[in-house]
């Protein structure tokens, strides 16, 4: 599809702009390098959580959590089984985190200096191969389970952390939710694709073949990455000239991100902006992580479903998710666009949307549920639902500070990963100590660090670029 732009980014009916460029939409190469790193967070993502749904299988049935079933193997050849208690279950789950958690900030920082291409290649890899690594290394122990995670948490938070700044390059103003909405669903896809084909490979092959496979198919797209990736669009060889100009000369308009040899701190620990952004990551980490890792937990615990059926009913929340995150950045650049809200009310629509229908959804499931599937469909929604974020707080730092926008992502996720950790371990030990009401302290404490973060970034969010962030600023680190 063709459609007629002004070169600043506004739409060409209302642009007093005489610099009008024709160029491609969703056929556009921007696009493709768009969908590729839809596929490749896909990967990443379904690498990191196939663990918590083996985990089903993986567990002495007198080791697993409280009121969970181990599923129906026994341990043998294909399906080998552990003692792990609660505790080392969840610090294996978390573990992964910590690796991602140390590269966040330097790789967020460098990658607005270093080619992306490289980091993301080599992250793809590293991480692929320690994948193929844990079958083996749970035959050693727990303990070389651990390290593996943590190995691949580093290698993965490297494409986390350098993808952002992708799109300083690639993406024109008004193309950014759609072009960043696409490439981050694929976080959705890969847990989607994981619980729904998980307890099929358990069955026929085993549980280690689930790491060999995502393994494998995560070494395939480091050579489709390696050969049709440019840092630059400038550079590339097979985009198109018109494409080209387009992009060039919409980015124009923006502040440059280049040479990035100091960094305004004192004036970033004063902005209260900027603060919205990192505890709204803090709080929808702690939630997405909480529902990923433990969905498959409840709903054994709720129905006692074997893995078959279990990955069945959990692939149902990153489904709708990954439908809410695509149509949400759709809408909000439509919105964008055509001028009928403006950009922080955008942010903040979506952002009220991730935050509060997971806490709406979570209470009716734990007070208004009266049946098997209306908890499925609360359980589902609550998980889904936080995927409207990607339209609004998870971009928002490219609105306020587009010179420092990878560093502010490394930061960010790195207080998110914070979050991720405390759930999962917060977790683990909550339904160790009380199987009673174990899920109803989860869900409360979930809502209220989403309802105190969302306050907060109601009050403070901007989208505006804020005076720290500009060129002309001088503040050095």
């Amino acid at each position: 599809m063709w459609s007629l732009t002004c070169t600043c980014g506004s739409n060409s009916k209302n642009c007093s702009c005489s610099s009008k460029v024709e160029f491609p939409g969703f056929c556009s190469f921007r696009y493709g390098i768009s969908v590729l790193l839809h596929f490749c967070n896909g990967v990443v993502m379904a690498q990191r959580t196939c663990l918590s749904l083996t985990m089903v299988v993986m567990v002495n049935a007198t080791q697993s959590l409280p009121n969970i079933s181990s599923g129906e193997h026994p341990g043998n050849i294909m399906n080998p089984v552990y003692n792990w208690s609660p505790d080392i279950q969840g610090i294996i789950l978390s573990s992964i985190f910590y690796g991602t958690m140390i590269v966040q900030v330097p790789i967020g920082y460098l990658s607005g200096i270093y080619s992306i291409k490289n980091m993301i290649v080599w992250g793809l890899f590293l991480g692929s191969v320690f994948s193929l690594c844990i079958p083996p290394a749970a035959q050693v122990g727990e303990t070389l389970v651990i390290v593996c995670r943590v190995a691949q948490g580093m290698a993965q938070g490297t494409i986390i952390a350098a993808q952002h700044h992708i799109w300083v390059q690639w993406a024109p103003p008004l193309e950014q939710g759609r072009l960043t909405t696409i490439s981050l669903s694929g976080i959705h896809l890969g847990p989607f694709i994981v619980l729904l084909v998980t307890g099929f490979i358990c069955d026929l092959l085993g549980w280690p073949f689930v790491f060999y496979i995502f393994g494998a198919y995560g070494c395939v797209l480091c050579l489709f990455w390696y050969v049709l990736f440019y840092d630059d669009p400038k550079n590339h060889p097979c985009i198109s000239i018109n494409e080209k100009e387009y992009i060039t000369s919409s980015l124009a308009q923006q502040v440059s991100s280049s040479n990035l040899t100091t960094l305004p701190i004192k004036a970033m620990l004063q902005s209260l902006p900027l603060w919205a952004i990192f505890l709204c990551n803090f709080a929808n980490i702690w939630t997405s992580n909480f529902t990923l890792m433990y969905t498959p937990i409840l709903i054994n615990s709720i129905a006692h479903v074997n893995m078959r059926e279990n990955g069945l009913l959990s692939s149902l929340a990153p489904l709708f998710a990954y439908i809410i995150s695509i149509l949400g950045g759709q809408i909000a650049d439509f919105l964008r666009s055509r001028n009928i809200l403006s950009t922080i009310t955008i942010r903040k629509l979506f952002t009220t949307l991730g935050m509060l229908f997971p806490v709406i959804f979570s209470m009716c499931m734990l007070y208004l549920s009266f049946n098997f599937y209306s908890i499925i469909i609360c359980l589902i929604f609550a998980n889904a639902t936080t995927a409207f974020v990607f339209s609004g707080v998870q971009i928002n730092a490219l609105d306020i500070a587009p010179r420092f926008y990878g560093f502010l992502k490394g930061v960010s996720s790195v207080i998110g990963m914070v979050g991720g950790i405390l759930s999962s371990t917060v977790t683990g030990l909550i339904l160790n100590e009380d199987p009673e009401t174990s899920w109803y302290k989860i869900y409360f404490l979930m809502s209220a660090i989403n309802m105190l973060a969302l306050i907060f970034y109601l009050i403070f969010a901007k989208a505006e670029i804020q005076d720290w962030a500009k060129e002309s600023q001088e503040t050095r680190l």
